[in-house]
């Protein structure tokens, strides 16, 4: 009849002992309490499945998601290939040299030569760097523009604190093109340490730098040391802050070692950080 409130239908769920009839466990609900139960179980498993690959190594089983025999290959590749192209580059450097010469030229020295593809390497990534430099500064400047606290941010790699590798003198400086990293003064059998906590991710040997060994650190930081004579720690291995992973110096007055610091795949210059 009109006017009259309709009666909610609502159903029971009951449990009861077979044999005696007696009722052990009932619960009354409507559609719309079922309907708010099944919504309810939902999110729930949903939220619990999204924990358990973001937060466990179920992750890795993703297709396409690296894992961390991937990472460990592409450090591996990165090095090998910046060898790889310094070698390219000196039989570049030979081959116009040589060419020069049977075109009935005189032989133009090394030094020169180097010299000469750095200048070409600058003016061919002056548009690039200053390129990539104004788009950094606008996303830093966007970035700005929501931060209400007045202070000026900081990258989390400004924070860490750094164990000095190997105390000594700087032989060659730190260049964003030519040289990307520092060589170190090593006197003989001088002990190399972790910069960082991390894990060693590479450790081989080559007649151009010696012993070398790469950690990958939290942050995406990773260190390589190179021209050591001996290496105290191998791929796998876990360290911490000022762990002993080398030693460098083969006796030789020039003899030093090579380090470097890279930060979300740029080299950066590791006397911005660490006191030497």
């Amino acid at each position: 009849m009109s006017g009259q409130n309709k009666k909610v239908q609502s159903y029971r769920l009951s449990i009861s002992d077979g044999e005696t009839h007696e009722n052990i466990w009932s619960r009354r609900f409507s559609k719309a309490n079922f309907a708010v139960l099944l919504l309810s179980v939902f999110f729930v498993s949903l939220a619990l499945f999204f924990t358990l690959i973001a937060f466990t190594p179920l992750r890795t089983l993703i297709p396409g998601y690296p894992d961390a025999n991937s990472k460990h290959t592409a450090i591996q590749n990165a090095i090998k290939i910046d060898s790889l192209e310094k070698v390219i580059t000196r039989w570049e450097l030979y081959t116009e040299n040589l060419a020069n010469v049977l075109e009935g030229g005189e032989p133009v020295s090394m030094d020169s030569v180097i010299a000469l593809y750095a200048k070409k390497a600058e003016a061919r990534d002056e548009a690039f760097l200053a390129g990539r430099d104004s788009a950094l500064k606008a996303q830093v400047v966007a970035a700005e523009q929501f931060d209400v606290s007045g202070q000026k941010r900081v990258l989390p790699i400004e924070g860490v604190h750094f164990f000095v590798p190997l105390k000594g003198e700087i032989t060659r400086a730190y260049d964003p093109i030519r040289h990307p990293y520092v060589d170190v003064a090593a006197s003989q059998n001088t002990v190399v340490k972790a910069a960082l906590g991390g894990t060693v991710v590479f450790d081989g040997f080559n007649d151009e730098s010696g012993y070398t060994i790469a950690i990958q650190h939290d942050d995406d930081i990773l260190t390589v040391y190179k021209n050591a004579v001996k290496l105290m720690k191998k791929t796998g291995d876990r360290v911490s802050a000022g762990t002993s992973i080398a030693l460098a110096g083969d006796g030789s007055e020039t003899s030093s070692m090579h380090f470097e610091l890279w930060h979300k795949g740029e080299a950066l210059n590791p006397t911005d950080f660490i006191n030497f």
